[in-house]
């Protein structure tokens, strides 16, 4: 968009140059600028001879037929004049198009002011038709309110829709109005809409389709109408003259006449306003009527509020016969009584406490009084009279209802013996079986049947239904869903799914279920509000995004957008209020004095960071102008200031009052008190009095210096502590150490080391383990962990043993490292080596034996396969050697030597232990 100076320009020059030279244009097409089709009065219009282009050609012109007068265009006054005097009239340009878009953006147009008088006529016109109904507050206004929503509807054109065609409806249009909702549609639309709705509902069945008087609903309120009541002609609001003529002087679609309905409620009185839309006002004839409970004396008031509360107590006798009802003055009957009192069931027999609303009450007692019979008691629970005869007496037919016996009631009735014959649940057999009691059994004849839908047979028992599997295919009566249940009749359902089409508001979905055809209008309806919301139009819903909200004559109510309590009058409007010009006087928070500039909350400042052209080909954008609130302008009083250290008293302006620093170093005495403070000058605080001026502060600065003060003897690490005054703290550095035993590492305080003695250094070098030295005879120290060598006084027990291992004893290691004991061998132990030996004699001898025969036996098989005999021969040359005891018996003799020896050796291992 270009700026308002360029179109002004650009248009003017096209205009100049489309009237003197027009043939002269390249293409032969006539360009039509911003401004060339102003007319004479328009803002903007300045002199042809502003324009650079109007100037070129007509110097142009003229050049061709006077050289004189271009060597005076061409002279440096004359070029000097000419552009002053484009830039005055196009500074006036600019000027004036400013003002004219201020006027159109914060005020009203003469011919809106004159459509808002109007407007305000017809209100004050309508208020007074109906201020005689307005002057009773007892009366109900609710419905007065919807009978003038109706009339201003009815002046206002446009604002009455018809919602079925969803077009406005003209006062010469022909219209029906609803009895329900008062609502308007066009006469055709109605007739259309009522033909189409029977048809929908007559057509779902095809058995009585178009035979059965279908009823039509209203399509905004659904009040049904039969067939009869279709609308064939156009009658007035008030239904007395038929096609009533426009007159421009009543409202539309009215005869003019009193409108003479009967109000509804009916109270015997009629309408006595002209012919008009919507419902009937409140009647407002007077009566004298009483209170609901006919003890206050009779008043006048109107007749739709006739009914009236004297809000005494009602005093009336309610239904318990006891108490009298409590509640101020009412309509209708009297609620139940709410106290309690003891009652009497019906047979008399319990008593408990029940409310006086309901004072019969039946217990859970069976009556047992006995019958006439006098052989029967009664068995019903609880109830009220007489017990009645006995049910046992008279005549009683048998189960089968064929016979009928005389039998005194002691006696049951006997079965006649005769075929039930009774017929089944099925409704086509009868029961086979003899007169029984009880009820007869399912009919389980096989007969052929037929499914539902006609389509399959099957033989089958006679109380079972058969359905079959086949799924209806038909379509439904909206024509987009199958029917799908199985086996259907053919009789299918309506169709139950939900339509959920968006409605041509576009604001809601159809909630009838699926159907033909296109959906029915949206019955809601939108009101369009003006700003404030007083003054409001109602429309079909849909048609609120187009239409032009009403003009309102309130007073704009809203607060002012500045800081000032109000602001300029003026109406109500939609957009921003006009700026404020008040002088600001808000008094600044620093010094109190008052703000001479003009209110500046909405001033209009230049955008910043808008988009930079991306090349001399893109034009630059228009400059953007926001509102926005500018600070007030510094107060400049002079006022003197001490420094923030106290040192000196200097005069500052009043908007730059507060601290500031001269600029000097501190000098206070830190906290340390070792040090000053080397800051420059700085606010300080928590000074007590003048002791404290020298005294640092918080804001000063904290020594960061190391503590040089002297350390203990033995101490070699430094002062934790930054510089401080008084006494270092006791040296709280770990040390690692050694024990005595040279195996774990101790950490100790370095205070504990160098404040300890001999004897305490000790004890912080022991790790309280035992000593892990070994001793000369090989055991491990039993002392604590302790300087110096170990002490040689081992005590621990070892066990000694005899020469062959048979006696043993636990001695201490002492006694027998200086050879103060020794065990010697028993005759036990001499008599057991001595059987030992001869054992393993008896055993190497016999090997040796053994070893003898098995070389004498293989040397003999050798010599016989050199010889070659045969195996019979050789038989007959062996000689029976006889073998010795041993030989014989030598196995069962080492087994048990084997057992002795264990025997032996567990003997001996257990004396010893």
């Amino acid at each position: 968009m270009e700026a308002s100076w360029r179109q002004v320009a650009s248009g003017r020059g096209r205009a100049r140059g489309r009237a003197s030279a027009a043939p002269s244009s390249g293409n032969g097409v006539h360009l039509r600028g911003a401004g060339g089709g102003r007319e004479k009065g328009s803002v903007g219009a300045v002199p042809s001879g502003a324009i650079p282009g109007g100037v070129a050609t007509t110097a142009a012109a003229r050049s061709s037929n006077s050289p004189a007068g271009s060597q005076a265009l061409q002279t440096p006054a004359v070029h000097e004049l000419m552009s002053q005097k484009k830039f005055e009239e196009i500074k006036k340009a600019n000027q004036a198009a400013a003002r004219k878009l201020v006027e159109e953006h914060f005020s009203s147009s003469s011919e809106e002011e004159g459509d808002e008088d109007f407007e305000g006529k017809q209100g004050r016109i309508v208020a007074n038709t109906f201020i005689k109904y307005t002057t009773q507050t007892d009366g109900d206004i609710r419905e007065l309110e919807r009978t003038k929503q109706y009339v201003n509807e009815a002046f206002q054109a446009g604002a009455m829709t018809c919602l079925i065609c969803i077009a406005s409806v003209k006062r010469n249009q022909a219209v029906w109005s609803c009895l329900g909702c008062f609502c308007i549609f066009h006469m055709p639309c109605i007739q259309k809409w009522a033909k189409d709705s029977q048809f929908l509902v007559s057509s779902v069945t095809d058995d009585d389709f178009g035979k059965r008087d279908y009823p039509w609903p209203c399509p905004k309120c659904r009040f049904e109408y039969k067939r009869s009541e279709t609308p064939s002609r156009y009658y007035c609001y008030c239904g007395k003259v038929e096609d009533p003529p426009l007159d421009p002087w009543l409202v539309p679609h009215s005869c003019g006449q009193v409108c003479e309905r009967e109000f509804k409620p009916p109270c015997g009185h009629k309408c006595l306003l002209l012919c008009h839309p919507g419902p009937c006002p409140p009647c407002p004839k007077m009566v004298t009527t009483t209170c609901y409970c006919k003890k206050a004396k009779p008043i006048p008031r109107r007749c739709s509020a006739k009914e009236w509360s004297c809000q005494l107590p009602c005093g009336r006798k309610l239904l318990c016969g006891q108490h009298k009802c409590e509640n101020p003055c009412h309509a209708g009957s009297c609620q139940p009584c709410p106290r309690v009192s003891r009652q009497k069931c019906v047979c008399g027999k319990k008593v408990a406490e029940r409310s006086c609303s309901s004072p019969l009450w039946h217990c859970d007692q069976v009556c047992g009084k006995t019958l006439p019979c006098g052989n029967h008691t009664c068995e019903q629970v609880c109830h009220v009279g007489a017990c009645g005869e006995c049910p046992r007496s008279g005549k009683r037919f048998c189960p089968c209802q064929k016979s009928k016996f005389s039998l005194p009631c002691t006696e049951d009735v006997p079965t006649c013996g005769d075929s039930c014959d009774k017929v089944l649940e099925c409704g086509i057999h009868r029961c086979s079986q003899r007169c029984h009691r009880g009820p007869c059994e399912t009919c389980r004849q096989e007969v052929e049947k037929h499914c539902r839908c006609g389509k399959h047979t099957k033989r089958m028992p006679c109380h079972k239904p058969y359905l079959c599997e086949t799924k209806c295919v038909k379509m439904r009566d909206c024509q987009k869903h199958q029917c799908r249940r199985k086996c259907c009749p053919g009789n299918c359902p309506p169709c139950d799914q939900n339509c959920g089409r968006t409605l041509g508001c576009r604001n809601h979905k159809c909630p009838s279920v699926c159907h033909r055809g296109s959906c029915y209008p949206c019955p809601e309806t939108v009101d369009v509000k003006c700003n404030c919301g007083n003054t409001k139009v109602t429309v079909p819903c849909g048609r609120e995004r187009t239409t032009r909200p009403p003009k309102c004559k309130e007073q704009c109510s809203r607060p002012p957008t500045c800081h000032h309590i109000s602001q300029e009058k003026h109406r109500c409007h939609f957009g921003s209020c006009p700026p404020c010009h008040q002088p600001c006087q808000k008094v600044l928070e620093k010094c109190g004095h008052l703000c001479p500039a003009p209110c500046h909350d909405q001033a209009l400042i230049k955008q910043t960071g808008r988009h930079q052209p991306t090349g001399p080909w893109e034009q630059p954008s228009e400059p953007a102008f926001i509102q926005t609130a500018l600070p007030c302008p510094p107060c400049q009083v002079p006022i003197p200031v001490e420094c923030l250290g106290k040192h000196e008293v200097s005069p500052l302006p009043c908007h730059a009052v507060g601290p500031y620093s001269c600029k000097r170093v501190c000098g206070r005495i830190l906290d340390c008190q070792n040090h000053t403070c080397m800051k420059e000058c700085h606010k300080v605080t928590k000074i007590d009095g003048s002791t404290g001026k020298n005294k640092a502060g918080p804001e000063c600065l904290h020594c960061e210096e190391g503590c040089s003060r002297p350390r203990p003897l033995g101490c070699l690490h430094p002062c934790v502590l930054p510089c401080h005054p008084g006494e270092c703290p006791p040296c709280v550095q770990m040390l690692r150490i050694k024990c005595h035993c040279k195996i774990t590492s101790l950490y100790v305080e370095c205070r504990k080391i160098t404040t300890a003695d001999v004897n305490e250094k000790n004890l912080l070098s022991c790790c309280k383990n035992q000593c892990p030295k070994e001793l000369p005879c090989g055991h491990r120290c039993k002392e604590m962990c302790h300087p110096g060598e170990c002490p040689f006084n081992c005590n621990q027990k070892v066990k000694l043993r005899c020469p062959c291992k048979r006696i043993k004893k636990e001695l201490q290691c002492n006694k027998v490292r200086e050879n103060q004991v020794s065990i010697e061998c028993d005759t036990t132990c001499k008599e057991m080596k001595r059987k030992a030996s001869e054992i393993k004699e008896a055993e190497a001898k016999a090997a040796y034996e053994e070893e003898k025969r098995r070389q004498q036996a293989e040397l003999e098989a050798f010599e016989n396969r050199l010889k070659g005999r045969r195996k019979k021969s050789r038989k007959r040359d062996e000689v029976a050697v006889e073998l010795s005891p041993w030989q014989k018996h030598k196995y069962y003799l080492l087994s048990v030597c084997g057992v002795v020896v264990v025997m032996f050796a567990w003997y001996i291992t257990h004396d010893v232990d």
